[in-house]
């Protein structure tokens, strides 16, 4: 989303797009490495396209600046990055996933918002997270750098929009594809075709619902409930033995932490001290030692839920 005062910069620039000097070559998708990052980045755009087009063609300007939204609040870039994504894929001989059908859950300008900025810190963990298996062609590391700045700001200004702070860590937070994958699952109705990555039991965060204008932050040692469906872990586990939520929160930062069991779906644990920004939670019966790759791979009971604290 862009502010409607840069409007007579996108004028030049949609004139320089439609009478470019020269046309650089889109970068190629040179291993099934590259097409796997390349898909899931594509599955993301068509669901954050998706949720941006419902949210500026349900309501007006005038119904964004009457809840305190700056004008030109609806405008965004998401066709663009679908679109270009498509034809890296299209172009290298693989076919586009296609958009599936979503639900989104929001009743106003500010509810839709703040979904928004939920999926896109999701969107955003996506490409920090595929960056390090994009080894086989500088170019296209550079394209999907540049699709993650653009996010980067899309989200500034949506956090900026409900009255939070637009830059509220040090660092942004890395998704494996499969978490990502799954944080958007909440979202879908239907798919033509799904990615072939797996899903995992779900974890929901029933308590607390972030503060409005995600003002104050919710502090360390608040207590976070979720629940969950044991009968859909892919292990068996014993009733007796312990639980942790691992919250993996900026950069590599994975903090474990005990869960007290209320019953047998639901769990509680204090927010760690540090946590910060959008944070991700999964249910494991591990109490330290694995990184996130190690914890998609082997260490997850269910989840991911995605927790926003500040």
């Amino acid at each position: 989303m862009i502010v409607s005062t840069a409007a007579l910069a996108l004028s030049l620039l949609s004139l320089a797009i439609s009478h470019p000097v020269e046309r650089r070559a889109l970068p190629p998708v040179n291993s099934m490495m590259d097409e796997s990052v390349a898909q899931l980045a594509l599955y993301l755009e068509h669901l954050e396209l998706s949720l941006y087009t419902g949210g500026y063609e349900n309501f007006t300007d005038a119904e964004y600046t009457a809840q305190g939204f700056p004008p030109g609040f609806r405008e965004n870039h998401e066709a663009t990055h679908a679109q270009t994504i498509s034809t890296i894929l299209s172009d290298s001989g693989y076919t586009p996933v296609p958009p599936c059908t979503y639900k989104f859950n929001y009743t106003d300008p500010t509810s839709f918002v703040d979904l928004a900025n939920m999926i896109t810190s999701t969107g955003i963990g996506a490409y920090l997270g595929g960056a390090s298996l994009l080894t086989d062609d500088p170019a296209l590391l550079t394209a999907a750098s540049s699709i993650l700045t653009v996010e980067a700001r899309h989200d500034a200004f949506l956090r900026a929009g409900v009255g939070a702070s637009p830059f509220p860590t040090a660092f942004d937070t890395a998704l494996t594809a499969v978490y990502a994958y799954n944080i958007a699952q909440m979202f879908i109705v239907s798919c033509p075709q799904q990615l072939p990555l797996i899903i995992l039991p779900k974890l929901t965060l029933v308590a607390p619902t972030p503060p409005k204008n995600l003002q104050p932050p919710t502090p360390a040692g608040t207590t976070l409930t979720f629940t969950f469906d044991p009968s859909t872990f892919f292990v068996k586990v014993n009733p007796s033995a312990p639980l942790y939520i691992a919250m993996i929160n900026m950069v590599t930062n994975i903090t474990f932490i005990e869960a007290t069991k209320v019953n047998a779906n639901t769990v509680t644990v204090p927010v760690p001290k540090g946590a910060a920004g959008a944070a991700f939670a999964v249910l494991t019966t591990f109490s330290g030692g694995l990184d996130e790759t190690q914890l998609t791979q082997f260490g997850s009971l269910a989840g991911p839920a995605e927790v926003v604290l500040s």
